[in-house]
């Protein structure tokens, strides 16, 4: 396995492909179970965000490390409309989707760290690691 794969996102059966990427990478790096499962959870929501909102976009997962640590990053980038107030859609909830609101504050809490830009017409990039333990 490489040490990162980048992934076309456009449908539920990319999300599925991301997912299981995702599993195969933390599992090299000894990630227990349940954390295997909040990765696959965290990457659902950042995937489907990027199917429901921008139609098309890409996941980047990437085996880090630093010293002694260990860890993958997610990198969800799309081009799609952007989101106007960031901080208003980190709030759990707020949904302008037909979604109960939890999946960007979901995936935050999910993963150690997390951070998101994004611009009205250009897109949004959510970059979130998960350090093993």
């Amino acid at each position: 396995m490489t040490d990162v794969v980048q992934i076309t996102v456009r449908s539920d059966a990319d999300i599925i492909l991301v997912r299981q990427q995702a599993r195969m990478l933390a599992k090299e790096l000894g990630f227990s179970s349940s954390d295997l499962t909040l990765i696959a959870t965290a990457l659902s929501e950042l995937a489907r965000n990027i199917v429901e909102y921008a139609r098309q976009g890409e996941i980047v997962l990437s085996q880090i490390r630093q010293g002694s640590r260990r860890g993958i990053t997610i990198i969800a980038r799309d081009r799609g409309p952007g989101i106007a107030d960031i901080e208003r859609a980190m709030l759990d909830g707020y949904s302008t989707g037909k979604g109960l609101g939890l999946g960007l504050p979901g995936a935050k809490r999910l993963m150690d760290e997390f951070e998101i830009t994004s611009s009205l017409g250009q897109g949004t990039t959510v970059k979130a690691t998960k350090w093993a333990r």
